[in-house]
């Protein structure tokens, strides 16, 4: 079984579809858990799978750092390494190497980094970010691309765009397993009249399917989707898209509503380790005081093992207690929304419904303050050596 993409149905911008891979085919739109480092944190695959879910995301960057590519490999593969038998779509490591590493450097070649692990050197090129995806045997690879940051001007983002470009014919001209897809990565910030060149440049080039990356790193929610919107719609419609590390109910919903087929975040899982749990009201902190004595589950008609058998009073004596199997339920807890929520909005656009649908959520969802989302981001950031208005793509 190869890759391919067969849309069944849309309903305005939104559509439905089945994304086929050698290790099964997943129903689109589809949201897929991170596990960066072959493993989604606190749980084990059997229980991913249970959920519902039969893709994951791994990271290249992660994954050469420890335990090694050649480890890998050597050993069987991402899917035996991991013991996941369903699809996998690795990232090319770009954003961490630009993100996490203290020190890196980019030349036309590719990029010298240090790692954020022993600080020992390391260099990436297009045609190695692609070897390291091949040998670790993901279903779907992606192009190393240039990140920018948030803030960033039109010169410095057109200059990273182009070379983004230019890597990405090399990533084209090195890919050889052809049961492997292989993904361009749409760049140009925030700004429309790039975001258009990047659309026409890549498609060109006729990809496996097309991510939009360089959203969602500190910029208003309503830019992101004003440019998810123009560049959604720019690109082939019998193609997946992918928009790169979006992961929070709204932001999922708004996506679909512009087109977006696949989703990718570490943050449902993140932030379950930290007390936020999905509810169709908006994310709520286990750890306030108003779940002290609650008989009643996180979300009363939520079927994950969390809400059918535990009580919010249970969980918020496991939190206050730093009990490790908090860190377990919550994470069962909010990967299990995000699926429901993905089943729910794909039966709403095979229906036709999805409009009723997604005004339902909205009468209902209350989202983070965005103040208080990008501050959280930027402490997130400084904590790993950037800030939001840094150059973290200099050129």
């Amino acid at each position: 079984m190869g890759n391919s993409f067969h849309l069944a149905r849309t309903c305005n911008s939104a559509r439905a579809g089945e994304l086929v891979t050698p290790h099964g085919t997943v129903p689109t739109p589809l949201f897929m858990p991170v596990g960066s480092q072959g493993t989604i944190k606190t749980l084990t695959p059997e229980e991913v799978k249970d959920i519902g879910y039969g893709m994951v995301l791994a990271n290249t960057y992660h994954l050469y750092l420890r335990p090694g590519i050649d480890v890998v490999a050597g050993l069987g593969g991402l899917h035996k390494f991991m013991a996941w038998d369903g699809a996998i779509l690795t990232d090319s490591g770009g954003y961490q190497v630009f993100s996490l590493a203290p020190l890196c450097r980019i030349e036309e070649k590719g990029v010298k980094f240090r790692s954020h692990i022993d600080g020992s050197e390391h260099f990436f090129t297009p045609e190695l970010a692609v070897e390291h995806q091949e040998k670790l045997g993901a279903d779907i690879i992606m192009v190393l691309d240039v990140c920018t940051a948030c803030g960033d001007s039109l010169e410095k983002v057109q200059r990273a765009m182009e070379l983004t470009h230019r890597w990405a014919q090399r990533c084209y001209k090195a890919h050889k397993n052809q049961n492997q897809a292989l993904y361009a990565i749409v760049q140009g910030g925030v700004f429309p009249e790039l975001r258009q060149r990047s659309v026409e440049f890549l498609t060109s080039l006729d990809f496996g399917g097309y991510a939009l990356g360089g959203l969602s790193v500190g910029e208003p929610k309503k830019v992101t989707f004003e440019i998810v919107e123009q560049t959604a719609t720019r690109l082939p419609e019998d193609k997946p898209r992918h928009l790169m590390g979006v992961g929070s109910p709204e932001d999922i919903v708004e996506g679909v509503a512009r087109g977006i087929d696949i989703f990718d975040s570490a943050l449902p899982t993140r932030v379950a380790r930290n007390g936020a749990l999905f509810t169709w009201e908006g994310r709520c902190n286990i750890r306030n005081a108003i779940f002290r004595r609650m008989e009643r589950p996180i979300v009363s008609d939520c079927s994950c093992y969390t809400c059918r058998t535990f009580s919010a009073a249970y969980m918020h004596h496991l939190f206050k207690a730093e009990e490790l199997l908090a860190y377990r339920l919550a994470t069962v807890h909010n990967l299990h929304f995000i699926y429901n929520l993905m089943d729910k909005i794909r039966k709403a656009i095979i229906d036709g419904t999805f409009p009723r649908f997604r005004e339902e959520f909205w009468s209902r969802y209350q989202p983070t303050d965005e103040q208080v989302r990008v501050s959280q981001k930027q402490k997130w950031l400084k904590s790993k050596g950037r800030e939001l208005d840094s150059g973290s793509a200099p050129t």
